[in-house]
């Protein structure tokens, strides 16, 4: 006999680069997923995804058409940040349940706001923190759960490249549109999994400078390659974010330190976290595996393990958290101190001093 399954209706809302490199190959795979709708307000690239990926059924250019369908059991909104909010808002109140892209929204009152909506209307959000699902991320938050390491007491990260501003000039460095630079786009997703492998780690005390030193005149901007080149506009668009941030950050269960860089002027790409327990730490290369140096034996261990599509493991686990009703590790919950996290270093950079988080 065959197996039953049940088959959950989607839209999706926005058909940019994550639709195309991270969700749609995803949803594509899976059998108890219906893409009833694929909307865009710029019908060319919906259009587009259609071609590339059969199992779109329809193109809109109005999400509310979405909204509006009751087969509709739910949406991934994966429009520019500025844009989580209202879509997301919208969808919740349309009864649907979300998933949204990371960050949240642009900061978080409004991050707050979708949170406590979702509980309104009893229906699950999820945010895109996709390291979650990492199998590197797994491992290390479940070591540590097992108190592999002792006591983590600091976290070391860095999120540095050089010369690597996204899109200049568009979309990505106009803070109206992204809500800043390259914390909100990278540092979100270091932050989140450290939080995240402490074990829901509480703030206590941020601390943090923002600098936007290297593409001030952006016609003079030097580089050898750019992320979402076609979305520059480097004659008449808008520079107002951060390209450069260092900082330290206090919580319940350890302190943080950092450095992040789209755009610095060393030539190395550092992409790396280090936990640093009594007992044992680890290094993690992002998107990589880890190491664990042994405080004790004074060995060092590199575990053999694949690491599976974790784009795909998070849009399974949301499937199945609107099928069961229970609520996941992205959920908007778990996910919300990672997001004041942003907020509050953001404020700080803002007044050149350290700001105790209430």
């Amino acid at each position: 006999k065959g197996r039953i399954v049940l088959v959950k209706t989607i839209a999706v809302i926005g058909c940019g680069r994550i639709a195309d490199i991270a969700h749609l190959p995803a949803l594509s795979q899976m059998e108890n997923v219906r893409i009833k709708y694929a909307c865009d307000i710029i019908p060319e690239k919906a259009y587009a995804k259609k071609e590339k990926y059969p199992k779109i059924e329809n193109v809109i250019t109005d999400y509310k058409q979405a909204l509006n369908d009751p087969e509709v059991d739910a949406v991934y909104v994966l429009t520019p940040n500025y844009a989580h909010y209202t879509v997301s808002m919208d969808a919740l109140a349309a009864g649907k349940h979300v998933f949204c892209e990371k960050p949240v929204t642009v900061d978080y009152p409004h991050s707050k706001e979708m949170a406590d909506q979702a509980e309104k209307y009893g229906k699950i959000l999820n945010i895109g923190v996709c390291n979650r699902y990492n199998r590197s991320v797994e491992m290390l938050e479940r070591l540590n759960r097992e108190g592999r390491f002792g006591n983590i007491y600091h976290v070391y990260c860095s999120f540095r490249e050089f010369r690597s501003i996204p899109g200049l000039g568009g979309p990505f460095t106009d803070k109206a549109q992204s809500g800043g630079g390259v914390l909100i786009d990278w540092g979100i997703h270091f932050f989140d999994l450290i939080l995240y492998i402490l074990g829901g780690a509480r703030l206590k005390t941020v601390t943090c400078d923002a600098y936007n030193g290297t593409a001030k005149d952006m016609k003079y901007y030097k580089y050898k390659s750019m992320w979402a080149e076609d979305t520059k506009n480097i004659e008449n668009g808008i520079n107002d974010v951060e390209d450069f941030i260092s900082g330290y950050v206090r919580t319940d269960k350890a302190s943080i330190s950092f450095n992040g860089a789209w755009a610095q002027n060393i030539d190395r790409k550092e992409m790396f976290i280090d936990f640093l327990g009594d007992k044992a730490g680890a290094r993690l290369s992002y998107g990589g595996k880890f190491t664990v140096y042994d405080g004790n034996t004074l060995e060092t261990e590199e575990p053999e393990y694949d690491i599976p599509n974790m784009y795909l493991c998070e849009d399974k686990a949301f499937i199945e958290s609107i099928e069961t009703g229970v609520k996941n590790r992205s959920n908007i919950q778990s996910v919300l101190e990672s997001a004041k996290l942003l907020d509050r270093l953001y404020a700080s950079a803002d007044i050149s001093r350290e700001i105790i988080v209430e």
